[in-house]
């Protein structure tokens, strides 16, 4: 693979990723991504906003002094003080941390939120670059909602910060205003009017308010840009970012056309997406492309009928391309330990002991319940005994009574800051009344926004997932829950969901 065809994959689902409703993540949670990232082999990892935080900043710090194969970004406002934070996280990571800093160049930004002139934003921009320079030349420069800027003072900022010296220059469809065809122009104008436009990587980073994230990134590498900006299931801010299964498979099946590839690993896509959805409580909708369940699923009868002939008649890539693997039945009550591990392993988790313990316990449990252990029962395991936030509160017992002609009623037991309390509550239904005793023993005033349940595998047997979504003094929060009984499962994910909500350090929000 040439360079000159190779496409720098820049990951910032730990980032703009984490931007998403209720996806905060922790330093180990953080980690934990950034692991598998590391297996996918992305290029580039944008592991935060060191400055947002004392909890952030110590997140980039711990992945820059961890992770050892692509680059570690962090993200910085246009200032001395964001910019120093930023390397003093960074620092570990050597010639490999980014310092990626951002300014708006827009009209509406310019007018209504940085109040400054073109002239200004210009030396502003270039003074940052310059600042960054003095502990890195691994700069990047964003020039914020790039796509409504005027293309000419668009070009004059983008040469200035290569001659401040900014190694990678990033045009971001900041409110994912742009179409492909509009998008490759813009990228096509500066290739033709920045003339020291061949010393920094051009990049582009693209929101799917219309849903054209993939197709913007897609239209802009045609048209000269070398590196995408990009996220794990396309979470982010609003409709969310590109999505990096979708463009780097993309790239990978039509090379006839695009002509370009990455050195992403694909067979850890599954994986990753597996991982994040576990780690952020974000659910990936059935029909999703390259990670959803139904995404090598057919049930019409002519497509049965021809994949199970000739899989290319209607399957365009394998699912042993993405690490999906046919056959899912894994384990039973009589497997060992070392299958177990062995498994763990394939599906992405890299535990420590003490959490292979805790999980086999779990996983031997579920075995005397159900004939058949699945991949995804491992994975609800692995979310519902390691991948946890600081439990507060912990569900200690609970009984629920209900029926055609009585009133709804639950009894829950909790420890609450390391204290055991009880009560019984009243409710429209069981999960209502379950609901309504933790708010009381936890004196939680959050709302529920949302909440679903669905079998994790077909069957009978099929243990319960669910997911909460709580809001609480403008903060959501995701919780999950797995269990064979349904009703456990809802006070598991609205428990742990009330935890997140506890956890959580609020965040500077900043938009690219």
């Amino acid at each position: 693979m040439s360079k000159d065809t190779s496409i720098i994959i820049f990951d910032t689902t730990l980032r703009d990723g984490e931007q998403s409703p209720g996806a905060s993540m922790n330093i180990e949670e953080k980690l934990r991504i950034a692991h598998q990232l590391e297996k996918l082999n992305v290029d580039v990892i944008e592991a935060g906003f060191p400055i947002a935080s004392e909890g952030d900043f110590e997140a980039v710090k711990k992945v820059a002094q961890t992770i050892r194969g692509p680059q570690i970004a962090g993200l910085c406002r246009a200032n001395d003080k964001d910019i120093d934070r930023a390397w003093e996280a960074l620092q570990y990571a050597g010639e490999r941390g980014r310092i990626h800093t951002f300014l708006a160049t827009s009209d509406i930004h310019m007018k209504y939120k940085l109040k400054m002139s073109e002239e200004q934003v210009i030396e502003t921009a270039v003074k940052a670059v310059r600042r960054a320079a003095g502990y890195t030349p691994n700069i990047e420069f964003s020039a914020e909602d790039a796509v409504r800027t005027r293309l000419p003072f668009l070009a004059t900022v983008v040469e200035a910060v290569i001659d401040a010296g900014a190694r990678t220059v990033n045009i971001p469809d900041t409110v994912g205003y742009a179409i492909p065809s509009e998008f490759a122009e813009i990228i096509r104008y500066l290739k033709q009017n920045v003339p020291n436009i061949d010393k920094a990587v051009l990049s582009v980073h693209c929101h799917n308010d219309l849903g054209l994230a993939v197709a913007n990134s897609l239209a802009a590498v045609q048209a000269g840009a070398q590196q995408v900006e990009c996220t794990i299931n396309g979470i982010g801010e609003r409709a969310g970012n590109c999505s990096l299964e979708e463009v780097v498979m993309a790239l990978r099946t039509r090379q006839d056309i695009l002509r370009f590839s990455t050195g992403i690993v694909t067979e850890h896509i599954y994986a990753a997406s597996k991982l994040l959805s576990t780690v952020t409580g974000i659910v990936v909708q059935p029909n999703k492309a390259i990670v959803g369940a139904n995404a090598f699923a057919h049930e019409a009868g002519i497509h049965q009928h021809g994949v199970l002939m000739e899989k290319s008649t209607y399957e365009i890539m394998t699912p042993e391309s993405i690490g999906l693997t046919q056959n899912k039945l894994v384990l039973g009550k009589h497997s060992g330990r070392h299958a177990f591990v062995d498994r763990l392993k394939e599906l992405g988790y890299d535990l420590s002991k003490e959490d292979i313990e805790r999980a086999f316990v779990r996983f031997k449990a579920l075995a005397d319940q159900k004939k058949e252990i699945f991949d995804e029962d491992l994975d609800a395991i692995v979310a519902d005994e390691i991948i946890r936030v600081p439990e507060r509160f912990s569900l200690r017992q609970m009984n629920v009574s209900s029926g055609s002609f009585a009133t709804p009623t639950a009894t829950v037991e909790l420890e609450v800051d390391g204290k055991i309390k009880k009560i019984a509550a009243m409710g429209d239904g069981p999960v209502d009344a379950t609901f309504k005793a933790i708010k009381k023993l936890t004196k939680s005033q959050a709302r529920l926004l949302q909440f679903s349940v669905g079998a994790i595998t077909g069957g009978t047997d099929a243990q319960g997932e669910c997911t909460v979504r709580l809001l609480e003094n403008g903060r959501e929060a995701l919780g999950q829950g797995a269990d064979s009984d349904i009703i456990v499962a809802s006070a598991k994910a609205y428990i742990n969901a009330l935890n997140k909500m506890a956890s959580v350090v609020e965040r500077t929000r900043i938009h690219l």
